[in-house]
């Protein structure tokens, strides 16, 4: 009799628990949808041009390229995105001063013959007089943000030109060239592989650090009995990070393996991440984009906030600017045209809010790559480049779109 009785609760159990992981996974992709929803057109953007360019659009050269050519927009997306938290402001000069930091860095390193350290200190020094100026405006005499950096856009632009004399400064130095195309050496080259074992190390690294994080997070979550998601659903996210980390530097490994400009991307991506979301400061710019009064009220000065924003942006903008003008290999007056586009559109498909308040650098950097991946693709797949523009327009009203009818219904 027991094992009858065993057996016919053998299906319930088992269609119990099916519909429990059903309940929850349902639960879950409801709760995340608008965290992890770009994250998911990302993938089917990538598996769409995959399938239309017949496998040539993840070639290991070509997904190092998407690195190279795209460096500068995901560096211009992590400072607009704190721009555009602390409450739906923007830079529309970050690309004129590109191109600025590139003719000043031009002028001393081919014209004056300075040592390359010593010309990206000042590069970097003059991008945050720069930001200062910038900020002045926004933030003390209160004029908006779009005239400032409107106007800032003219006047760099000008200058640049004037500069320049209208002229391109080109060739750099070899060492400088290395900044943008330049790749880590393979440490482990003495093994017979034709890979980058280094890269491939790198990923192992990488993935082991963050598998160990995201446990230590549920662990400390649990034992502040917080809620958390099934542990099939840890696992199963886990296992696609995981598998996505060790893929790309597959890829790499099987080219030239680590970019430096990739370094440079990696390292300001877990500085400015850690510093938004884990310190006071960083609090603050959220806090101020979700409502000014109220900050101020509680203590915050908002001024000042606004003004170091900017400062940052400026520095960002040089630091662009450098890696652009190294893998241009030349100094422009004609530079860094549309770059603040590309970098704003960047930070609304990533999730940012129009309204500010909303939105994380790695969203931003998410973003980017949604119009980097877009961009190789429709030009692999021959796409004339009047087209790609209409696309790429409609892409970024979808995804403001979507950031505004989500917060309509959250109201409701």
């Amino acid at each position: 009799m027991e094992t009858i009785k065993s057996g016919k609760s053998n299906p319930m159990r088992k269609e119990k628990v099916l519909i429990i992981i059903l309940n929850n996974l349902v639960g879950f992709l409801k709760n995340n949808i608008g965290k992890y929803a770009m994250l998911i057109a990302l993938g089917l953007i990538i598996i769409f041009f995959q399938i239309r360019t017949e496998g040539r659009l993840l070639l290991p050269m070509n997904v190092t390229n998407l690195i190279l050519q795209n460096g500068y927009v995901l560096i211009l997306a992590i400072g607009m995105v704190l721009c555009i938290l602390s409450g739906g402001n923007i830079d529309l000069s970050v690309g004129a001063v590109c191109a600025f930091i590139g003719g000043v860095t031009g002028t001393l390193i081919v014209n004056m013959k300075m040592d390359m350290v010593s010309a990206i200190i000042i590069a970097l020094l003059i991008g945050a007089a720069i930001g200062a100026w910038q900020g002045f405006w926004i933030a003390y005499v209160r004029i908006p943000s779009f005239i400032v950096t409107l106007a800032g856009m003219l006047i760099f632009r000008g200058l640049n030109t004037y500069w320049l004399k209208g002229l391109t400064l080109s060739p750099f130095p070899k060492k400088f060239q290395q900044i943008s195309a330049g790749f880590i050496p393979d440490i482990f080259s003495g093994f017979e592989l034709d890979l980058n074992v280094t890269a491939l190390m790198a990923g192992f690294v990488i993935a082991l650090i963050y598998t160990g994080l995201q446990i230590k997070k549920r662990l400390d979550r649990k034992k502040q009995n917080l809620k958390c998601p099934m542990i099939f659903l840890f696992v199963i996210k886990l296992m696609l990070v995981v598998a996505v980390i060790m893929g790309f530097s597959y890829l790499l490994a099987q080219h030239k393996g680590i970019p430096i400009v990739l370094v440079i991307i990696g390292t300001l991506i877990l500085i400015y991440h850690f510093f938004t979301l884990k310190t006071v400061p960083g609090r603050y710019i959220y806090a101020m984009g979700g409502n000014e009064k109220a900050a101020k009220l509680s203590g915050i000065n908002t001024n000042k906030v606004l003004f170091l924003t900017y400062v940052n942006m400026g520095v960002l903008a040089s630091i662009a600017g450098i890696v652009f003008t190294s893998r241009l290999n030349a100094a422009s007056p004609q530079a860094g045209v549309n770059f603040e586009l590309d970098a704003i559109a960047a930070c609304f498909i990533g999730g940012a809010s129009a309204y500010g308040g909303v939105g994380t650098v790695v969203g931003a950097i998410i973003g980017a790559l949604v119009m980097g991946v877009l961009n190789n693709g429709m030009s692999i797949s021959n796409v004339d480049s009047a087209i790609q523009m209409a696309v790429k327009g409609f892409v970024l009203l979808m995804a403001v779109a979507f950031d505004v009818l989500s917060k309509k219904k959250l109201s409701q």
